[in-house]
């Protein structure tokens, strides 16, 4: 399928051939769930911990005799019953990641790309870069694009100006074509892909 190519200053300088089994696949919102999810879960730090009895500063003196007192039997002032007492199945610092099929990774990358193509929201531009880093300048030129959220996938590596002057705009991602993920591509309204960008993901998911 073929797609015009423009620059961000709105001018259009030829057009590229999109792999239909990249960006013209059907959607299945299943799989990107299931891509999302795990996107997320391997990003969870873990570090969460709560106190079980054992890690619980105190005495483990008996409160009070076994019989006759007329209460309930006790053996530490550390159980759970009692107030700073310990927590009961609380969370351990654990890893969130589960594994998922690299088979099922591409085809959630091939319907994300194919969503945002199906939607009009897929724009290949001629190249990432910018002459200066200035942020003022590239806020412009993407207001004039009709650009409020959107994701930047440029080459092997981002022009360093392109970076810096998009750095402090809100609604605004770069990323280098490595860094493509379905997230980060659903996330935002817009996908802008440079010509490298393309070349790289139908190589990728070919």
């Amino acid at each position: 399928m073929k797609c015009p190519v423009i620059t961000f200053d709105n001018e259009t300088v030829g057009e590229i051939d999109l792999s239909d089994t990249v960006f013209d696949v059907t959607p299945r919102k299943d799989i990107l769930a299931r891509m999302v999810n795990w996107q997320l879960a391997k990003r969870r730090a873990g570090t969460h911990k709560a106190k079980g009895i054992s890690d619980v500063s105190g005495t483990t003196k008996k409160p009070y005799r076994q019989k006759g007192t007329g209460r309930a039997r006790q053996g530490s002032l550390r159980s759970p019953q009692f107030r700073g007492g310990g927590i009961i199945f609380g969370p351990v610092p654990r890893s969130h990641a589960h594994d998922l099929p690299k088979k099922v990774r591409k085809l959630a990358m091939r319907c994300a790309l194919s969503a945002k193509q199906r939607d009009g929201k897929l724009i290949v531009v001629d190249s990432v870069a910018s002459d200066s880093a200035k942020t003022a300048a590239l806020a412009q030129k993407l207001e004039k694009l009709g650009f409020n959220s959107v994701l930047i996938i440029g080459g092997a590596e981002v022009d360093q100006n392109f970076r810096r002057a998009a750095a402090n705009l809100v609604g605004v991602d770069v990323l280098p074509q490595a860094g493509a993920n379905v997230y980060d591509i659903l996330r935002r309204d817009t996908l802008v892909l440079s010509r490298d960008a393309v070349q790289h993901l139908e190589a990728r998911l070919k």
